[in-house]
């Protein structure tokens, strides 16, 4: 004899199964997942050094020395933000927000295959000239066909 839950039961069963085979390729993912080694933990002294230099320099943002108030104290390390374990900090994403039409720069002229030393040099001059009081991305230079 069938009883008219015995489809809702079977169809209930059905779905745990799957979230149960869900779950355990979830946990293996992740434990692959814990094993990467990201670009970030592999800064040198020296490259510390350097970022350090800039983020106390008058030239680095505010944002930048910000965060580096912050390693000062030691609530993080260089090595936490370039990691992504402080990706939550309000003031890594404060810093990564005013950095990210910069990169969004350099990424599509890397993808266009200009020269990287011409990209990094770009990007150092552009550092140099912005000063926050200017529209960014508004062109230099005016022509008739500008309008």
């Amino acid at each position: 004899m069938t009883f008219p839950y015995d489809s809702a039961r079977q169809q209930l069963q059905s779905w745990q199964e799957d979230l149960d085979a869900k779950g355990a390729q979830l946990e293996k993912v992740a434990l692959e997942a814990s094993k990467v080694q990201t670009r970030g933990a592999d800064l040198s002294p020296s490259d510390v050094a350097e970022i350090e230099k800039y983020a106390r320099s008058s030239a680095a943002p505010n944002a930048l020395k910000d965060l580096q108030r912050k390693v000062d104290s030691g609530e993080m390390s260089w090595r936490d933000i370039a990691s992504g374990k402080a990706v939550n900090d309000p003031e890594v994403q404060r810093a990564m927000r005013g950095s990210m039409p910069s990169l969004k720069r350099a990424y599509t002229a890397i993808k266009e295959g200009q020269n990287l030393d011409e990209i990094v040099a770009a990007g150092q001059s552009r550092t140099r000239r912005s000063r926050g009081d200017f529209d960014d991305d508004a062109p230099s230079d005016f022509t008739e066909d500008a309008f």
